[in-house]
């Protein structure tokens, strides 16, 4: 069944960040629609909780931000995109400010932030809302979405695909709208647009063990794929380094600013084991952490390890981590008395649909920010609390070009066509192939890889898509199938980009080809 189609001057898939920034950019001379999976706040950004990056200190610089995070790229982070966004980030901080964002200030200093400290930093330069930064952004942003009488808001809907026009991989080949479908009704929607802005978030759900929402598919990476666009260094997947091992935490992020604030990590005696793995020990880069944390758990034999926060007394833990410390004691841990049980898991996509320092695409007309694109600013390893900073000035930017150009109406789309289907009657198929699927990942191309285990997932994904895709095409389309359809679609190139990469570099590391070459080159795919 399909419903009326819908036509705006900008459509926007996904409501996280840059998604909300770009629609709030626009709106007073656009007419703007956002699709979003769930509600409006249920994306990765309301789950951030370190902060946002800026140089806002008076013994801080840009120069500093741009040099921590042209080291934590290892080599790989384009120059011109790091250096606009950290000179950026001040401005992009006052305009949060100005919509309403009631930062974290010093006690004994009124006006002057309150500044944290993370993995990679050279200084303390994380501007925060406590321990909920995303959220209290988030919150902030969708009242005034809300009230924006140019911008509707649609949700519970899930885009299957672009429409396009012009021969594929072409200069003229444009993008004119999407098709979407209402997870609720079971509708497919034709949306049409002068312009589309793919922040559709991360694809975290790919693993077995992530810290992202459920709605992290990768969606915006498949579609894009699907539709003829370039993706960038796919390979290099960010797994947090501590994520809470509890049976009843879903993905409970223990942030970073945990370790800013002295979090040592530990084994079950107590012993520091960081400063063996680098001089920099809990300050070092994710990627660093990670693997770290990953080889003693597997020399070992240990389910986890722990952060421990006992040099600090109560009231600083419940005043600088409220979120953390109430989770925590949910499930009966006091970080103010014991450790905290950690493993790492799966957090964030450093490559992605490849883009330009305005964030547009390949195709004409469509965009991608935050997440779902690559525009160089994280190299083969995101310093910590700069992806909700390039949510904001890739959203500025997307809305900035956009706004530059003509809105041209699109032509009449066609509607879907679901005449040559039938209902699906197997669901258990479909779970069975997803749960496959991440546990695939997990196993063979996680935080260590190797070309044995790489050329392995390479010919069960290509097996398990051909069955994804021919089931496809003859059955009725609902939520979980086009999930199941896109994270497959993403595990393949994921794996493609890490077989490209002759060399261990940043987050992805092969025991194959240990060291890193001289030179950094990107792994790009080209459809």
């Amino acid at each position: 069944m399909s419903s009326l189609p819908h036509t705006t001057d900008v459509l926007i898939l996904g409501s996280g960040l840059a998604g909300l920034v770009s629609a709030l950019h626009l709106a007073d001379r656009r007419r703007v629609t956002v699709v979003t999976k769930g509600a409006l706040l249920e994306g990765s950004s309301a789950w951030a909780q370190g902060g946002i990056a800026a140089a806002v200190a008076r013994e801080d610089s840009v120069d500093a931000h741009v040099e921590d995070t042209l080291v934590a790229g290892a080599g790989l982070c384009r120059r011109d995109v790091v250096e606009r966004i950290a000179t950026r980030a001040p401005a992009v901080i006052r305009w949060l400010q100005a919509q309403g964002v009631a930062f974290t200030a010093e006690a004994d200093n009124r006006g002057v932030l309150h500044l944290g400290r993370e993995g990679g930093h050279s200084a303390r330069r994380i501007v925060h809302v406590a321990d909920s930064t995303g959220r209290a952004v988030q919150e902030t942003l969708e009242e005034r979405i809300k009230r924006h009488p140019n911008i509707t808001v649609l949700e519970q809907r899930v885009a299957i695909d672009l429409v396009t026009r012009g021969a594929r991989g072409s200069a003229g080949r444009r993008v004119d709208g999407a098709y979407v479908l209402d997870r609720r009704s079971g509708e497919v929607q034709t949306l049409g647009a002068s312009a589309v802005i793919l922040a559709t978030g991360g694809l975290g759900k790919v693993y077995l063990y992530t810290t992202n929402p459920d709605v992290s598919t990768g969606d915006g990476v498949a579609i894009a794929w699907r539709a003829g666009c370039r993706m960038a260094d796919l390979e290099f997947i960010q797994f947090h380094p501590t994520c809470l091992y509890h049976p009843d935490a879903k993905s409970f992020l223990i942030s970073e600013a945990l370790r800013g604030e002295g979090g040592k990590l530990v084994l079950a005696d107590g012993t520091r084991f960081m400063p063996a793995h680098d001089a920099r020990a809990e300050l070092a880069p994710r990627d660093i952490v990670a693997r770290a944390i990953d080889f003693e758990m597997k020399t070992r034999g240990l389910d986890c390890v722990w952060l421990d926060m006992r040099h600090h007394p109560r009231s600083f833990i419940a005043e600088h981590f409220p979120t953390i410390d109430a989770r925590c004691r949910e499930l009966g841990i006091d970080m103010a008395l014991r450790p905290i049980p950690v493993v790492p898991a799966a957090h964030y996509s450093c490559g992605g649909v490849l883009t330009d320092a305005r964030a547009r695409t390949d195709i004409e007309g469509l965009y991608a920010v935050g997440e779902v694109a690559c525009t160089g600013l994280h190299g083969a390893n995101r310093l910590a609390s700069n992806s909700l900073l390039e949510c904001l000035v890739m959203g500025e930017a997307a809305a900035a070009d956009i706004l530059a150009q003509a809105a041209t109406p699109p032509p009449a789309l066609p509607d879907w066509d679901h005449s040559r289907v039938t209902p699906a009657r197997e669901s258990v198929r479909v779970a069975h192939d997803w749960d496959s699927i991440r546990r695939l990942m997990w196993d063979l191309v996680g935080i260590v890889r190797s070309d044995e285990r790489l050329a392995l997932a390479a010919r069960r994904l290509d097996a398990l898509y051909a069955e994804i895709d021919a089931y496809y095409a003859r059955h009725r389309i609902d939520n979980d199938l086009l999930e199941l359809r896109n994270v497959a679609e993403v595990a393949r190139l994921i794996v493609r980009s890490a077989q490209q990469r002759r060399e261990s570099r940043g987050l992805h590391y092969n025991r194959d080809v240990p060291e890193m070459l001289c030179e950094a080159v990107d792994t790009v795919l080209t459809p």
